[in-house]
């Protein structure tokens, strides 16, 4: 049986975590949520790998120094360039989930940091074009394990109060990753040398440099530790990082008790073992069909079209000097971080919907504006038409920042089970890959054929997004991991997951410790 917002509410309502956190004990006050945010900063950058690839190969399309020596690809041989990365994700969706649930998940995000920094080796040092293309699909499939890995490892080891925003954090750094590409290639496009096109590849393996001291320092996941019967070191982990090593906390016997309960669901109830239970049950086809949506939403909402072919969008509407799309796409990458970062602090203030439903709206608005600006100066040449089409890139992106950027990860890892965690997610990412390789081939071709037209096709299947989100995006705010996860599984599952980490005694212990009972 379905579950709807009002029922979730009363069922979690008795046995919210919110009275057991310690109001003392905050993100900037506290050494060891302090050194705990520390390596979960690191986890996030792995996203910003991604980001820096798009971005640095707009940059390099406006390199005079990198077409001459790849022979000026276009067409079929530019979307190759862009599409080979994900061609090589493609090849490590097979393993990835199996290393995260194997290994674990910290191993995991060491071993793609390692294929990706040899990967980013062989791009900078490249002498063809071959050579090229080989180093962009090793860095793919290394960073397939990473970022299988990283987004699960930060949601379930992040202290319950900051989980949802530093989740929601892991895609909107992406950015970051895009900034400096964007502004590494506009310092760089002055050397008339091959290294105008080098440096910005060599600095693509600085988030995977980082990350080797992930594999001694940083914690593993309390729950991968459960999973796999060591009980004793995943309370240590979470009392250490959560309660200052006190294991009797209540917050930690809250927390330990409900990932025991969830896992334990899932093994004997739920039955979710293996990649058919994906779609075993009604409560896992209701997740499948969101993440697999969000998947496509989050490549073919328009955004593909300026991510990787900017240059093209801008030669087109009057704005040709290497210098100024330079200069425009690292603004613009400014611009979005900002406005994502701003939307993963919100997440549970305002809510899932809300942003999802209100991020649709805005972008099939501002991309009809785009459209009819880019016909207007494409028909007669009105260049503040032109102009007025980068004024709505901006608006556009603004709107598809508040939810698509800092949620579609953070959805997507929460609403699934631990045992499935990894495999869905995994499918999620291989959605992702199949969408940007087909966008990525033909974007430049339909742009190239239809012009502004092609824009008209991206406004109607952002209605269609619209409705779809009203219909099927489910509320997840204010819960723990497992009590959001439990959601899709009727409320008899969300009762006992939820009274399953429940202690004996929850008194609004430090009110009263306050003088405030």
């Amino acid at each position: 049986m379905g579950v709807g917002p009002a029922a979730v509410a009363g069922a979690v309502q008795d046995t919210s975590f919110a009275h057991l956190l310690n109001p003392n004990r905050k993100w900037y006050n506290n050494k060891r949520i302090i050194i705990l945010n520390a390596w979960i900063v690191l986890l996030l950058i792995t996203s910003s790998t991604n980001g820096y690839d798009g971005s640095m190969m707009n940059g390099l399309q406006s390199l005079q120094q990198w077409q001459d020596d790849f022979n000026h690809p276009s067409k079929g041989r530019l979307g190759l360039l862009n599409a080979i990365q994900n061609v090589g994700a493609l090849a490590g969706y097979p393993f990835a989930p199996y290393l995260s649930d194997g290994i674990g998940r910290r191993k995991t995000v060491f071993l793609g940091a390692t294929i990706m920094l040899v990967a980013t080796a062989l791009q900078t040092a490249s002498q063809s074009v071959g050579m090229f293309i080989g180093a962009r699909f090793l860095i793919g499939f290394g960073l397939t394990f990473a970022a299988n890995a990283a987004p699960m490892l930060v949601t379930e080891l992040a202290y319950p109060e900051y989980r949802a925003p530093l989740t929601s954090l892991y895609n909107s750094l992406w950015y970051s990753g895009s900034i400096v590409a964007a502004w590494a290639t506009y310092g760089t496009f002055r050397i008339n040398n091959t290294w105008a096109w080098r440096l910005p590849s060599l600095l693509q393996g600085i988030p995977a440099a980082l990350q080797f001291s992930l594999v001694l320092f940083c914690p593993e996941s309390p729950r991968w530790l459960v999973s796999r019967g060591r009980d004793a070191e995943a309370l240590r982990a979470l009392a250490y990082y959560h309660a200052d090593g006190d294991e009797q906390d209540p917050l930690i016997q809250y927390e330990f008790r409900e990932i025991k309960t969830a896992i334990e669901f899932d093994r004997n109830v739920a039955a979710n073992v293996g990649w058919k239970s994906l779609i075993a049950t009604r409560g896992n086809l209701k997740r499948m069909r969101i993440i697999v949506a969000l998947a496509f939403f989050s490549q073919w909402s328009g955004n593909g079209l300026i991510s990787y072919y900017l240059n093209e969008v801008f030669t087109q509407i009057g704005i040709a000097d290497s210098g100024t799309q330079l200069l425009i796409n690292g603004v613009l990458q400014v611009w979005n971080l900002f406005w994502a970062v701003l939307a993963a602090f919100m997440v549970d203030r305002l809510g899932r919907r809300f942003l999802f439903l209100s991020s649709a709206a805005l972008m099939t608005l501002f991309y009809t504006a785009q459209a009819v600006c880019f016909a207007e100066y494409s028909k007669h040449g009105v260049a503040a038409a032109g102009h007025a089409v980068v004024g709505f890139v901006f608006l556009f992106f603004a709107a598809y920042d508040i939810a698509f950027t800092p949620l579609i990860v953070s959805y997507t890892v929460e609403i699934l089970p631990f045992s499935l965690r990894a495999k869905g997610f995994n499918v999620f990412s291989f959605v992702i890959s199949v969408a940007l390789i087909f966008n990525q081939y033909v974007n430049p071709i339909a742009l190239d054929a239809l012009g502004w037209k092609y824009y008209l096709v991206y406004v109607c299947w952002l209605a269609v997004e619209f409705v779809f989100l009203w219909f099927f995006l489910v509320e997840t705010k204010n819960r723990t991991l497992e009590e959001t996860a439990a959601i899709f599984d009727g409320e008899d599952a969300l009762r006992k997951i939820a009274h399953g980490g429940t202690v004996q005694e929850t008194p609004d212990i430090y009110e009263k410790a306050d003088g405030k009972a």
